[in-house]
């Protein structure tokens, strides 16, 4: 009976240790295959757990009978203390928590330093921005563009951020964050309880494995640039009590952050490097941010559709665009863009006084080197 206890004590803390170590950013878990059992492991918690309780229980009236007494004591709460540690404090939904008050105020009201970088987005005339310093801790963000529900995720480990619609099955969707797969954010819905991906949108486990969540078309550039193009717009506001997390982001965006998860490595195509990514159909490439830095405006094709990326004169705001052939590339002077003898602002709207068409805005994501490439493997570098 004894072996009984203490098969039961050593299950449910391994148990409780591996699935917290297989969904979250331990030593070597990213960097393996493991999100089917780490989903596998979550799904069948309770009964693992019953399991090994019904074992300690079955076993304790023989270990307490003996004279030490204060081991089998000290051993349940030891196992306790990992139990609430792995569920509470390490639990991704626990150290992570969305706004108790989403507040967005428009630009003659806001309170939020114009340096900073924001996650925009766009809807029949409708602007908001989103900082990443905000949304960078609380990792999601549900709320409304123009009568549409939408969720703006930021996943900080791989530096890049998604804004979707949270529709499953066309229905209105919840989503909590649950942990991370190859340093990428993981959310589960509450309907169907599948996992799904931050960097893609699309649910990897669980009975919705395969459908992706509608993508909306999004920006990134600092607030000032964002309320020059949207003087409109509203901005998502501190929720003043996380003001200490907003605090600790407050060097991530320009890479001097502590953490060896988010810090930037300076020179190029290391896995900490900045790059941005841009997909056209199945193909897709990367563009080096210290190179775009230098060149300010790279015509290529991805795929087969020629495209333009172009960064401001802020040295933070990047924009891409189709081009309408390959044989002519785009020129950027003082933040505005000619083709020929056509102009346009950063947010490719015609600025001549014919009635040209406006470029169509391509979307880029920017990221860490080893987040692009192990989402899109077969990408192209530039």
């Amino acid at each position: 009976m004894k072996k009984i206890f203490y098969l039961g004590i050593i299950g449910l803390i391994l148990f409780e240790i591996a699935k917290v170590y297989f969904i979250m950013p331990m030593p070597g878990s990213q960097r393996m295959n493991s999100i089917d059992m780490a989903y596998f492991l979550h799904t069948w918690r309770w009964p693992f757990r019953i399991f090994f309780i019904v074992l300690i229980i079955i076993g304790a009236t023989s270990v307490f009978k003996a004279k030490r007494k204060w081991i089998p004591a000290l051993l349940l709460l030891i196992t306790a203390g990992i139990a609430y540690a792995t569920n509470f404090e390490m639990a991704a939904d626990t150290m992570f928590y969305q706004p108790k008050t989403l507040l967005l105020k428009n630009a003659s009201e806001n309170k939020v330093d114009q340096d900073r970088l924001i996650i925009g987005v766009t809807e029949n005339g409708e602007a908001k921005a989103y900082p990443i310093q905000f949304i960078g801790y609380h990792h999601q963000v549900q709320d409304n563009l123009n009568g549409k529900p939408i969720i703006v995720t930021y996943c900080t480990v791989c530096r890049t951020g998604r804004v979707f619609e949270p529709l499953v099955d066309n229905k209105p969707e919840l989503f909590r964050l649950v942990g991370m797969d190859h340093f990428n954010a993981m959310f589960e819905d509450e309907s169907t309880h599948s996992w799904w991906r931050q960097a893609n949108g699309e649910a990897i486990t669980g009975s919705s494995k395969g459908k992706t969540l509608p993508e909306i078309n999004s920006t990134q550039t600092s607030l000032s640039e964002w309320i020059a193009l949207h003087p409109n717009t509203l901005i998502m506001q501190p929720d003043p009590a996380f003001q200490a997390k907003y605090d600790s982001m407050s060097k991530y965006e320009s890479g001097k952050g502590k953490s060896a998860l988010t810090k930037t490595d300076s020179l190029s195509w290391k896995d900490k490097s900045w790059v941005v990514g841009i997909k056209s159909g199945k193909a897709s490439k990367a563009f080096d941010w210290n190179r775009l830095r230098r060149e300010r405006i790279i015509n290529s094709v991805v795929g087969n559709q020629p495209t333009t990326l172009v960064l401001a004169s802020d040295d933070k705001s990047f924009f891409a665009f189709a081009r309408p052939s390959e044989s002519e590339g785009v020129i950027l002077k003082n933040d505005t863009l000619y083709l020929g003898t056509k102009s346009y602002n950063l947010l490719g709207k015609n600025i001549n006084t014919e009635k040209n068409p406006d470029l169509k805005p391509v979307n880029a994501y920017q990221e860490f080197w080893h987040s692009w490439q192990t989402f899109h493997p077969e990408t192209e570098k530039y």
